[in-house]
Parts: structure tokens; sequence; C-alpha cells
């Protein structure tokens, strides 16, 4: 029987980023995928990154993850998402080539030595003194840790119309439940669902009459220690589509077919990722919804027409589908689905993401009731970091909430059970301004330094937190007269008035009709300092929100200090900042204090912090 000290169940994006940081640690490492299915496969939308995700992806990538590193070799569209609004909330966002990315997952898994990939159906996992028996369709192995990240084939079922399948995605087996493996293990008592928009032939759509989103050349990779702006393969544009009312009109007209409310499916839908029926009931007033036209690789002939995912039978979708404008010849190659699967009891589960009740065993990905390949690569390195180092007797590696949006997740998940699938949003963080895209290294660099490896990477961090403080230092202490020729400059574009002072570099990047990155650039660029674009915008931005970023620390430090103050539920649920689904919350269990509103299910950070500064 052969031995590994970790062995990861599932090649996904949980998977793969467990077993890469833990064979770092020169630990013998495997990992058990079901046979046909590609490491690091991308059965949903093709994309890395997004909202709150884009975030993730970076932090990952300083903490010595492997998403960045695929998504930049696989990358055919580059965007940055709210790029009209603040740095705290622009996101990166990466259409990626599906095939591309898998080949590179492989080519990077199987080379690492003490990483084995064994492509066999686990049919069976049990307890033997301190280590666990696995038992696949072929033979059994031992292992010290047990990582599992099976995504949604526990007990995966596939419905299209009245079509129903077992499986975890279409074409593949489902696994055992997760009960036949783990007695002792809870699982949610309500399933959740998943699902996809049927994907079409790229020939037969008129791209002419859509709407172009070309690649943005001045996004930058995810992986530090790439190029920032070169990319490894060609890029391609997406396109914008739209549903009307006839389209809506006839989902809603076959409604009773549709196994989300006919009661085929009893399973919960992720909120924030709805299907087109969701679209078409929730909103009955609303027919135009976009569609974003996204090709699922260079050589494919599948696009993925994002927000119109369906279960409906195969008919509807064709007729809805033909029925937007741009779409009226679309060839359908693989119709969508939903796909409803267990998923485990999160509040069972330490930080680390082990189970509480038995030792040894972690669980990351979408068999945590989280949706998005982001939250699964997030949770998978959780889990394989700490089991690794749990080996070695070191300390586990938390990530603080105050600190990244992994950290945000993992808190969320371990806290509190979940009523339908969880996704991350820049407002889950009630610390957002600080936890932004462009200081992830400054925010991650000590978590990395926690590991005591040695690489490329880790040099590069150590030279970039020196940098950052020797220019911060500059910032701070560099003074600028008002008859300077940039103060000139800068007073021509802005308020004189608010210029007519010495004034440190520092208070120049907050002024308020300054770009932050563009002044310090001049400003270095007048003193003939070259430095490395990523430092100078992580420098400026930092000093831009420096104010910001302690008052909103002092206003978190007041509200554990809040929980009996008095609240009018009605006052909060005709708020403009906030949530519709925290409305909803607020509205179901009418709160009269601020802690009762702290301990319902699901309110976000964000709304605390908004209810919070009112009273300040």
């Amino acid at each position: 029987m052969k031995t590994f000290d970790i062995v990861i169940i599932g090649g996904g994006h949980a998977g793969i980023e467990a077993a890469y940081i833990a064979s770092q640690f020169q630990l013998d490492i495997a990992i058990i995928t079901m046979p046909g299915i590609g490491l690091g496969s991308a059965p949903c939308n093709p994309s890395v990154g997004g909202v709150g995700k884009g975030q993730v992806v970076r932090e990952l990538d300083a903490l010595g993850g492997l998403m960045g590193i695929l998504a930049d070799k696989a990358g055919i569209q580059f965007r940055t998402l709210n790029e009209s609004k603040g740095f705290a909330v622009q996101s990166s966002r990466v259409q990626i080539d599906k095939e591309l990315y898998s080949i590179a997952a492989e080519e990077i898994i199987t080379a690492i030595p003490n990483i084995t990939v064994i492509r066999e159906k686990m049919v069976a996992a049990h307890k033997h003194a301190d280590d666990f028996i696995i038992e696949t369709t072929e033979r059994s192995y031992r292992t010290r840790k047990l990582v599992m990240t099976v995504g949604t084939f526990l007990n995966g079922k596939l419905h299209t119309g009245s079509e129903q399948k077992v499986g975890g995605r279409v074409g593949c087996e489902q696994s055992s439940g997760l009960l036949e493996l783990f007695r002792d293990i809870k699982t949610q008592p309500h399933r959740f669902k998943t699902g996809t928009p049927p994907r079409l032939h790229k020939n037969s759509i008129n791209y002419e009459v859509l709407e172009e989103q070309p690649s943005d050349p001045t996004v930058r990779n995810f992986h530090a220690l790439n190029d920032p702006f070169k990319r490894n393969s060609p890029q391609v544009s997406c396109y914008l589509a739209h549903t009307n009312e006839f389209t809506m009109q006839v989902i809603r007209d076959n409604k009773e077919k549709s196994p989300m409310f006919n009661g085929q499916i009893k399973a919960v839908g992720a909120r924030y990722c709805p299907s087109i029926e969701d679209k078409a009931f929730r909103y009955p007033d609303k027919h135009v919804h976009h569609v974003f036209i996204e090709p699922e690789g260079l050589d494919l002939d599948t696009v993925y027409p994002s927000g119109i995912s369906s279960s409906l039978p195969k008919e509807v979708q064709e007729e809805y589908v033909r029925s937007i404008h741009g779409l009226e010849k679309a060839e359908i190659l693989v119709y969508g689905y939903a796909v409803e699967y267990d998923v485990v009891d999160t509040t069972e589960l330490k930080l680390t993401l082990e189970h509480t009740l038995i030792e040894n065993l972690y669980f990351a990905g979408q068999v945590n009731g989280t949706s998005g390949y982001e939250e699964a690569a997030g949770q998978g390195f959780i889990a394989g970091v700490n089991a690794a180092l749990a080996i070695l007797g070191l300390d586990p590696l938390i990530l603080s909430r105050h600190e990244s949006y992994i950290g945000v997740m993992i808190e969320d998940l371990t806290s509190n059970t979940r009523d339908e699938p969880y996704r991350l949003f820049t407002a889950r963080s009630e610390n957002r301004l600080y936890i932004r895209e462009d200081n992830t290294i400054q925010r991650m660099g000590a978590y990395r330094a926690h590991l005591l490896l040695n690489t490329p990477l880790d040099s590069y961090q150590r030279a970039f937190l020196a940098e950052f403080s020797l220019i911060s230092e500059f910032c701070e202490e560099m003074m600028v007269s008002e008859g300077h020729p940039l103060m000139l400059e800068f007073a021509g574009i802005g308020d004189k008035e608010q210029l007519n002072r010495r004034m440190s570099v520092s208070e120049i990047i907050r002024q308020g009709w300054l770009n932050p990155v563009t002044t310090l650039q001049r400003i270095m660029d007048y003193h003939h300092v070259s430095i490395n674009y990523d430092l100078l915008k992580t420098v400026a931005i930092s000093k831009k929100y420096e104010g910001y970023i302690k008052r909103s620390e002092g206003q978190y430090d007041k509200l554990k200090k809040m929980d009996g103050m008095k609240l009018k539920w009605e006052d909060l649920c005709s708020s403009r900042n906030i949530s519709f689904e925290c409305k909803q919350r607020i509205s179901k269990i009418k709160p009269e204090t601020f802690g009762q509103l702290k301990l319902i299910e699901g309110i976000r950070p964000a709304t605390l912090a908004v209810v919070a500064a009112r009273a300040l």
C-alpha cells in the first residue's frame, strides 16, 4: 500500500492549489482525481478574477499559489472591473482559454517530483489509527492528512428540463455521498445548486450587431514575477448582447417546465449568480438583461453566453436564445443544465479548514458551499498549507479578515451555516479600503515569510517591501514649496488656494483632484528616480487612502462597544447604502439593537459599518 504525507481528493482549482503549496515543503503529495478530467478544468465560465475575486487571485499569488501563474499563461482577454470607481473596489478579470489553462496546470503539477497524480475514482475512506485509508476503484492508499476538494460531485445530479442524470458535471460521474465516506460528517440539511448556460457555436453568432469589449493592454498580469503587461496568448474580444421582452416571455410561458419551479429541483442556488429563470420571475417587470458572449478558447468552437444559465428543456433553450439580437441563428453545441449536490456544514471546520471532529481531515472548495474558482482556490491553499505545516509541527497559517479577502471568506464560512452558495464581494469586508489589489504584497508579505520558504518570490517580496518603506519615507519628508515647478503644474489643474504653502509629497498625492499614481510618477520623473510601477502604484494609493483607513479602523474598534445601541429596522430598510439582500434579512428578523443586527445570518460587515457610522 503506497503511503503519502497528504492526499488531495479532486484535481480542480482547490485541489491543485492544495497540492502546489504543500509540495513546497518537500512532502510526499498525491492528487486522486476522476479519470478523463484535466487538472484545473473550467466547467463553468472560463474566467479568473472579478469583483473581490481578482483580489483573491493576487493574494494567492503573493502567498505562493498557482492560480495567477495559470491565468497569465492562458489569459485571452484582460479587463479591469469597476474602473470608474475607487481603487479599493477595482478588480482584474481575465477570460482564459480553458484548454490552455488545464494544459498549463497539468504541465506544472506533473513536473513537480513529489506530487503524484492518480487518475482513479475514490469509492471509500476510513480512519486507521491516526491515518486514513483511501480506497479507489483500482487499489488502496494510506495518508497522514486527507484534503477533500470534491466540488459538486457529492451525490451530484444534473437537470435539463425533465431529463435527469447523475454526475458532478456534464459527461462525468458523481462521487459517493459524503455520509458513505465519513459517517460522522454533518452535511447541510439542504442541497445547493449551480448551473451553466447553453454553449453556442462561435460561427453562428452575428457579432456585427453586438457591442465589442476588447482586451485591455493596461491590465497587469497576476503573477508578480511576470512581465506586468506581456501577454502569453493571443488576445480576443468578448461581446455584449441583451435579452428582450420576447426572450423573457418565452421563459415565463414555460415556468411549469423549469425544474427550478416545478419541484424537480429542491436545492438552493446562488443569489448573485442567478439563472435566467430566476431573473424572469424575480424581476417580472425587467426584460433587458446583459448577455456576455465570451470565448471558451482560441481553438474551441464554443462560446459561453454568461447571464443566461438555464435548466429549461432543450427546445425552450433554443427558442429563448434565438430571440436575442445577434443570436438569431445561434447553434447550441452543449445545452445548459443545473447540478445539485451535497455540501458540508462548515461550522464544524476550524479556521485551518480542518474538521473539528475528525482530526487530519480537511475540506476546501465548492463542497464547503462556495461558488467560483477563486473562492475554491483560496480554500485549497489554506487547507493544503495548514496540512503541511501541521505535519512539520509548525504554527498554522491563519489570514486575518482585516488583511485579506481569503481571511474574510474563511471566517464567514466557519462562523455561520450557509443558506445559499457563498460568493465573495468587496462589501463582505469592513476594511475594503485597505484590502486592495495594488497593496497585496504589503498585506500578504508577512504571511508568506511565516512559511520560511526561500524562493525567487520571497526575494522579490523582501526587496519590494524594503523599497516601499524607503519611498513612503521620501513621500513624508520631501517638501515642495509654492513656487516649485511641480507645485505650479498641479495648481494649474486644481485649486490654487489649496497649494499655497509648503507641502509634503504625501499631502500633494492626497489632493482630491489629482490622480495619486500619475502625480507620484511625475514627481519621481522630475527627480530622475526610476521606480518599479507596481511599487509606485502601491505607495501612491496607500498614501491616498491613509487617512480613510485609519478612520475606518477606529470605527471598527468601536463596533464591539455598540451592541446595546437601539435601532429602527425600518430606517435601515430605507437606506440607499445597504444592499437589497441585507434589507431582506433585516425586514425578516426586525432587529432592535446593533447586537441583534450583527448576529443576523448574511449581514455584511459593510452594512454594520454604515450603521455604526450613523451613530458616531
